[in-house]
């Protein structure tokens, strides 16, 4: 495939000390930021001035370095550039269409992205929101129990051996406990249904201390003075007079307005104490419904939890822009680590876009604030805009029309050895 070569052991004692790799990262960062119609390690080698792709399916597949350390190098930045403490991590799952079956977790699965079941990968995101902006922190590829039940298969991929199967939800709770003992300055977490319906998540982070806005389904029991009652079965019994016009926060068009009501759940104690909500938004034009568990240590107000909960859409703008912008999901890779550190490089990219951005935060009249996709393309036209060369362009011509013609051979003299 164009984005990976096959896999060799590394040479430990050489490359640790050794300067390209930091030198290919510079280089494989601005590849992400440049306006290149897909993004891949030949796209990126080439727009890099390489003489190949070798180099940059180097740096993805066999250089020694720690992914994970460096997610945690990110994760400081953004604590010195975006930190806040009343910062909220918020956790959702993407997905990404994949053709058959040996990309690392791919299966026939549920992706939110496509809104059907599809083929694809599932990986879990953590994101930070603060008011001076919000970016991608973290992240751990789903691997179904198809894969983690499959030695073969695991091989094949270059899954380690220490990963086990884990929900989602638990997936999110290691993100988030990272995070926390990595000393991000945050205070809410944000999540949507398949995290706010798992009840070990929510004690994880009563335990961390971490106030949460978490979305549950209309089904969702809650204790109250007349007994376990369902979400939607609460807000049908609510008067006219327990809905309060508020905005979930500026959008394109305006402010998000709702209407919103919250009923506190004192009979909802347990060994951590703090204060329990059920949190209901209506629609204003359709009526329809979304219900939230939340927690905090100390007493809120509504406008409190209703900012937390509107934040949470800060992580689907950042999907957006990684996808659109930063080739999140056009990787070629199909092994665990590639993945992993694909990924952890777009992470990066957009952290210092997210970061950049808060560099100016007056705008003249008439402008906007400068956005993370403004930025970048900013970014590119001013600083990371490279000089072309002629012999550059037609040494890749080269390259791909031998790599092309060696393809056809192999294609051919393969079809020879099975065919008349």
């Amino acid at each position: 495939m164009p984005g990976e070569a096959p896999p060799r052991t590394p040479d430990r004692s050489t490359q640790q000390s050794r300067p390209e790799p930091r030198g290919r990262v510079r280089d494989f960062v601005a590849g992400l930021l440049a306006p290149l119609p897909v993004k891949n390690c030949w796209t990126i080698a080439e727009h890099a001035g390489d003489d190949g792709p070798g180099g940059m399916q180097d740096l993805i597949g066999r250089a020694s370095w720690n992914d994970a350390a460096v997610r945690a190098d990110v994760r400081d930045f953004v604590t010195a550039r975006l930190g806040h403490p009343d910062g909220i991590l918020v956790v959702d799952e993407t997905g990404d269409l994949k053709k058959g079956l040996h990309t690392v977790g791919v299966q026939r699965q549920y992706s939110g992205t496509a809104g059907k079941i599809e083929n694809c990968q599932l990986a879990v995101h953590l994101s930070y929101a603060t008011p001076l902006g919000h970016t991608l922190l973290d992240v751990a590829l789903y691997l179904p129990k198809s894969w983690t039940e499959d030695p073969a298969r695991r091989a094949e991929a270059g899954v380690p051996d220490t990963v086990a199967f884990a929900t989602k939800p638990q997936l999110a709770r290691r993100l988030i406990a990272t995070a926390v003992a990595g000393g991000l300055p945050c205070r809410w977490v944000a999540g949507d249904e398949a995290y706010g319906g798992d009840p070990q998540l929510a004690a994880a982070l009563r335990g961390h201390r971490l106030g949460y806005v978490l979305a549950v389904a209309c089904s969702h029991r809650v204790p109250t003075g007349l007994g376990v009652a369902r979400a939607d079965q609460i807000a049908a019994g609510l008067p006219r007079t327990a809905w309060q016009r508020l905005s979930a926060g500026t959008g394109a068009k305006g402010f998000r307005y709702y209407d919103w009501a919250f009923i506190a759940l004192p009979l909802a104690e347990d060994t951590h104490g703090g204060h329990h909500w059920m949190l209901i938004r209506r629609n204003r034009a359709t009526g329809e419904l979304a219900f939230y568990r939340c927690w905090s240590p100390e007493p809120v107000a509504l406008h409190h939890l209703v900012t937390v909960a509107g934040r949470r859409w800060s992580i689907e703008e950042s999907f957006q822009a990684t996808k659109t912008g930063l080739g999140l999901d056009q990787h070629q890779h199909r092994r665990w680590r590639a993945w992993h550190r694909w990924t952890t490089l777009v992470i990066a990219a957009h952290a210092f876009l997210a970061a950049a951005t808060t560099v100016s935060t007056e705008s003249p009249d008439g402008l906007i604030a400068i956005t993370v996709n403004e930025l970048r393309r900013l970014f590119y036209a001013l600083v990371i805009d490279p000089v072309r060369r002629d012999a550059d362009v037609i040494a890749w011509s080269i390259y791909r029309r031998r790599h092309q013609d060696q393809a056809s051979a192999s294609h051919y003299a393969r079809q020879a050895l099975t065919e008349p």
